[in-house]
C-alpha cells in the first residue's frame, strides 16, 4: 500500500471551500444511501485523502487535514495517508472523534460545510450542536459537492447495470406480501408513508437485485411507500421486461433524479402524484417517516422536523430475520462454499510444499475465486478477498494489489478472509493457516482466539439478548493473557444481499445493545488477534439464531443459541490441543466430523488432493 499524494488536491479543494464561504469541510465515506461498500464515483473521501479502506471520515479545514477511522484501519491508514494529514485513532484514549476535532477548529463566526446527501439529519444536528457549544461556528448544507469538483472529469461514471428480478423461490416471500406487511407497520404508527433510502432495503423489498456497487448485489434507487402506493425511484433503462413483469403495474416509476422534488410535493399534498390536498377537507397530520440512516437532505426535503419522524428501519429489522427458504439457502450455500475453500487450501498447500511454487497473494486470490466460479448458483465474490501471508494477516482489512503484495511466505501464517454471493446466499469465511512450523506464540494465540469462538457459538441465552451482551464470550481467554482486537465479533449477513448486514451484530458498539437478537438472525463469528508487523490471526463461521431446548425456562422465556453453516477445516497445524479443555474438543471433533460428512462427496473420485487434506484436517484431537 503506497502513500498518495494529495497537496494538490487539497489545495485546489480549500480554494473552493474559499468560494462557497466554508470554513471546514467534512467528507464522509458514504454515499447518498449511507452504503458502507461503495461505487468508484462515490469514493470521494479515498479521492482527497489517500486512504482506501471502507470506514473513516476526513475533515479539511482551511490550514490543517485529519482523517478518522477506526482499530481495523490504523495500519493501512499510516502507510496511505501522506504528510498533509492528522490520523485520529478512533477508540483510543485521549484521541478526538471527528466531530470532536472539527469543533476544535471552530471558531466564532466559521462555517462547517457537508453535502447533506452524505451524512444522516442525526448526524447533522449533532455535528451542529458540537460546533455551537464548542466556538459558536454554524453547520452549512453544500448541495454542490466540493470533492466532483476537485476531482473532475476524472471522477468515474455511475454505473448503469441492469436490475434483475430474485424468484421466489431464493427470496421466500412475493414481494406484494412484503409491501402488505410495512403498511401495517405504518398503520400502526399512524404514518403516511416510508422513504426508503437504504439500497439493501430496497432490492428486498422489491425481490430485485443488481450491480451497481461491487459485490452488493444492489442497484441506485429510493422508494416510498404509503398506505395505498408504492413507487421506486430509478433510472428507467436498468429494467428490463421481466422486472416490469415482475412488477406488473403494482409499483410507481420515477426517474431517480425526482425523489427529492417528489418528496417535497409529497410532504406539503400527503399525496403523491399530483392530487392536490385541498379536496381534503381536514388536513393529514400524519408523519412521514424515514430512516434513521435516511440522509439529511432527504429529510429537509420532507420538511424536517415536525414532518418527519426518525425510526429504526422495520425493513432492515424484518429482513434480519431470514425466512426458511433463506435460510436453507444459507445452508446449502455454505456447503458448496466449503468444499471451494477446502479445494483451495488443498491447492495452495500443494503448490507451497510439493512443487515449490510461490504465487502472491494475488494469484492466490485469483485461484480461490476460479474455485468457487464453478459451483452452483455463483455469482461473485460479496467482499475484496483479504489473502494475507505473514505480517499481511495483522492489517485486518488488507487488500493485496498485484504488483504490490507480498509472495506467500510457507514459513509463515496465511490468513484467508473471504465470501461469495450466491443467489441463495452470501457467505464470508475467515481460515488462518500455517503450511511450516508455527512459532509458540501464533500456536497459543491462535488457540485462545479458537476458545473464544468455541464459547461464543455454544453459549444459550434468553430472548431478549442482544449481540452487545454477547461480545465478551469471545474476548475472555485473550483478555486473561491481556491480549484484544480492534474490531466487533460478529455482523449481520444478507441472504444475497450486503456481507455486512444491520441493525444486528455482536461488539462493543452500543448501538448494538438496542437490537436483541432474534431467530433467524445470520451472523458472523469471528474473534481474531493481531501482532504488528508479524501475524493475524482470526477465526470466522457464520451462525444462525435458533430456538434451544433447556431444563429449565427461567421467567418462560425461550432460549437461543447459534447454528454454524460454514464447512471448512479449522486448521489443525495453529492448534496447541494441550490448551482446550475436553468439551471444547468434544465440540471441535464434531465440528470437523460435520464438516467432512457435508463436503467429501464434491472430491471422492474427483480430486484426489482435496479429498486428502479434508480427510487429515478433520481427524479427531485427541
Amino acid at each position: 500500500m503506497a502513500t498518495v499524494q494529495t497537496t494538490a488536491r487539497i489545495n485546489e479543494l480549500r480554494e473552493l471551500m474559499k468560494k462557497h464561504e466554508v470554513d471546514i469541510y467534512v467528507v464522509p465515506s458514504e454515499d447518498s444511501h449511507q452504503s458502507e461498500y461503495i461505487a468508484a464515483c462515490d469514493a470521494r473521501r479515498e479521492f482527497i485523502c489517500g486512504f482506501s479502506g471502507s470506514a473513516g471520515t476526513a475533515v479539511i479545514s482551511l490550514d490543517k487535514a485529519a482523517l478518522a477511522t477506526d482499530g481495523r484501519y490504523f495500519n493501512q491508514a499510516e502507510k496511505q495517508l501522506d504528510d498533509n494529514w492528522l490520523l485520529l485513532k478512533q477508540g483510543l484514549q485521549d484521541v478526538p472523534t471527528w466531530q470532536e476535532w472539527a469543533a476544535e477548529q471552530s471558531e466564532e463566526g466559521r462555517v462547517v460545510g457537508v453535502d447533506p446527501t452524505l451524512i444522516t439529519a442525526s448526524e447533522a444536528r449533532k455535528l451542529s450542536d458540537k460546533i455551537k457549544k464548542k466556538g459558536g461556528a454554524s453547520l452549512k448544507p453544500v448541495r454542490e459537492n466540493l470533492v466532483d469538483l476537485v476531482w473532475g472529469t476524472d471522477k468515474p461514471d455511475r454505473t448503469n447495470e441492469p436490475a434483475k428480478v430474485l424468484g421466489v423461490e431464493f427470496s421466500g416471500k412475493p414481494f406484494q406480501e412484503k409491501l402488505e406487511d410495512l403498511r401495517k407497520e405504518l398503520e400502526k404508527k399512524q404514518s403516511a408513508g416510508f422513504v426508503v433510502s437504504m439500497l439493501d432495503e430496497i432490492a428486498w423489498l422489491f425481490n430485485m437485485r443488481g450491480n451497481d456497487i461491487p459485490y452488493n448485489p444492489v442497484f441506485f434507487s429510493y422508494a416510498v411507500v404509503t398506505p395505498s402506493s408504492a413507487t421506486i425511484y430509478i433510472d428507467d433503462k436498468k429494467l428490463s421486461d421481466d422486472v416490469w413483469k415482475h412488477l406488473d403495474g403494482a409499483v410507481n416509476i420515477r426517474p431517480y433524479e425526482a425523489i427529492f422534488a417528489d418528496i417535497e410535493a409529497l410532504s406539503s399534498s400527503d399525496q403523491l402524484g399530483g392530487e392536490n390536498a385541498s379536496n381534503s377537507p381536514q388536513p393529514s397530520t400524519k408523519k412521514y417517516l424515514t430512516s434513521t440512516r435516511a440522509s439529511w437532505a432527504l429529510n429537509q426535503s420532507l420538511g424536517g422536523e415536525g414532518k418527519v419522524e426518525e425510526i429504526r428501519s422495520p425493513i432492515g429489522d424484518v429482513k434480519a430475520i431470514k425466512n426458511d427458504v433463506e435460510l436453507e439457502g444459507m445452508r446449502a450455500c455454505h456447503i458448496r462454499d466449503g468444499a471451494a475453500l477446502i479445494e483451495f487450501f488443498a491447492w495452495l498447500e500443494d503448490q507451497l510444499l510439493a512443487k515449490g511454487a510461490r504465487p502472491d497473494e494475488v494469484d492466490a486470490a485469483d485461484e480461490l475465486e476460479k474455485i468457487r466460479s464453478k459451483h452452483e448458483h455463483f455469482v461473485g465474490l460479496s467482499f475484496d478477498t483479504i489473502s494475507s501471508t505473514g505480517p499481511n494477516a495483522a492489517v485486518i482489512h488488507y487488500k493485496p494489489l498485484k504488483g504490490a503484495c507480498s509472495v506467500i511466505d510457507p514459513s509463515a501464517v496465511y490468513l484467508c478472509d473471504s465470501g461469495a454471493q450466491y443467489t441463495d446466499g452470501t457467505t464470508d469465511t475467515t481460515r488462518t493457516l500455517h503450511f511450516g512450523e508455527p512459532t509458540e506464540m501464533e500456536k497459543k494465540a491462535f488457540t485462545l482466539v479458537l476458545k473464544g469462538h468455541i464459547a461464543l457459538e455454544r453459549v444459550k441465552f434468553p430472548k431478549g439478548v442482544s449481540g452487545f451482551a454477547l461480545d465478551t464470550l469471545a474476548r475472555q481467554f485473550l483478555w486473561d493473557q491481556g491480549l484484544d482486537y480492534r474490531h466487533g465479533t460478529g455482523h449481520g449477513v444478507g441472504s444475497y444481499l450486503n456481507v455486512h448486514e444491520g441493525p444486528i451484530g455482536i461488539g462493543t458498539r452500543i448501538s448494538l445493545a438496542e437490537v436483541p437478537l432474534s431467530v433467524g438472525n445470520v451472523l458472523s463469528n469471528e474473534p481474531g488477534y493481531y501482532e504488528d508487523g508479524n501475524f493475524g490471526i482470526r477465526i470466522e463461521n457464520i451462525i444462525l439464531v435458533k430456538e434451544v431446548q433447556t431444563k429449565y425456562k427461567f421467567g418462560e422465556k425461550p432460549f437461543y443459541g447459534f447454528e454454524h453453516v460454514t464447512m471448512v477445516p479449522m486448521g489443525q497445524k495453529l492448534i496447541a490441543s494441550d490448551m482446550l479443555t475436553a468439551d471444547e474438543k468434544e465440540w471441535l471433533n464434531q465440528y470437523h466430523a460435520e464438516v467432512f460428512e457435508k463436503t467429501h462427496g464434491f472430491f471422492k473420485g474427483k480430486n484426489e488432493l482435496a479429498l486428502a487434506w479434508l480427510e487429515r484436517e478433520t481427524q479427531p484431537i485427541q
